[in-house]
């Protein structure tokens, strides 16, 4: 069966020739949603630990956790380079000293390869955008903007704190630099109908992004979703829908464009619906048997504006 879309793991090979690892780093960021400088509740599907492992709390350095995970990564995978994932909060929300000191920290580390950087497209500026770009003449550097919905109207119910025109202001900031750009999507989203979803592919299609992350909204305890479902407001996105929008989304983004998520990972202790969300395989071998099935695959609706 051929790859009917553009899959991390092959871009990786593409490059490097061998197999690549993301290591996912925790370096005890905040958020402008969370600290009070736009909200103090964050976004209504995120809980205080912010996706976050809490090793930086811990007192385990920047370093130690790649040191540490690098060690099951090489067991495990067979990888030989990796790429230092910054994933919880928002990893460009610092002055820019601290920032490059975790950068450099995490590029001192034997076989880093690069960074992947997750932040909010209203955190970045000039000043964070030159020190990546310069980093980016040595090593692979991405750039992972949180978008989730090119809809404002969803972006406001969802508290994200930002608009559309934000996020489409930050990628043109940072295009031509040699980063790299991912964003990130999650279908499920209150009030949104399976339309309104492929309006969000069909935007992203023409913004020359380099790649992109497929979440589904999943409810955590702690948060404003976990209200809104016990309230009856909010029915979750059943894994028939997921699949099949999601299917339907990669046909209209550019064959070039590296996916790199197909589905979320939520923590088993933490949540509260649905249940198939833990089914990360499953639902992953329902995409490609769908994508077969109907003969569906990224670029097929593509179509350059």
């Amino acid at each position: 069966m051929k790859n009917r879309f553009y899959d991390l793991n092959t871009y990786f090979k593409n490059i490097f020739g061998h197999r690549v690892h993301k290591i996912t780093v925790d370096a005890g960021m905040s958020c402008p949603n969370r600290d009070g400088t736009l909200s103090t509740d964050g976004c209504i599907y995120c809980n205080q630990s912010g996706s976050g492992t809490g090793f930086f709390q811990k007192g385990i350095s920047v370093s130690d956790q790649i040191l540490n995970a690098r060690k099951y990564v090489i067991k495990r995978y067979k990888a030989k380079k990796f790429i230092a994932y910054f994933q919880s909060y928002t990893n460009t929300y610092a002055p820019i000293d601290k920032l490059k000191q975790i950068y450099d920290e995490a590029l001192a580390v034997e076989d880093v390869a690069g960074l992947s950087i997750g932040t909010r497209p209203d955190c970045v500026n000039e000043e964070i955008l030159t020190l990546l770009q310069e980093y980016a003449q040595t090593y692979l550097i991405w750039i992972e903007y949180g978008l989730q919905s090119v809809h404002d109207k969803t972006l406001c119910l969802i508290n994200r704190g930002h608009d559309f025109n934000a996020f489409q202001k930050a990628v043109a900031a940072t295009q031509n630099r040699g980063i790299n750009i991912c964003a990130h999507v999650i279908l499920g989203l209150p009030g949104e109908s399976k339309k309104q979803m492929l309006e969000t592919a069909k935007s992203l299609s023409q913004m020359g992004i380099d790649g992109l992350k497929f979440h589904m909204l999943y409810v955590i305890k702690g948060t404003k979703m976990e209200a809104l479902l016990a309230q009856g407001t909010y029915t979750c996105i059943t894994q028939e829908a997921y699949v099949d929008i999601l299917c339907e989304f990669l046909t209209y983004l550019p064959e070039n464009m590296v996916i790199q998520r197909l589905t979320s990972d939520p923590h088993p202790r933490e949540l509260v619906a649905p249940l198939w969300s833990l089914k990360k395989k499953e639902t992953i071998e329902l995409i490609k048997k769908t994508l077969e099935e109907k003969d569906l695959f990224q670029g097929k609706n593509f179509k350059k504006q």
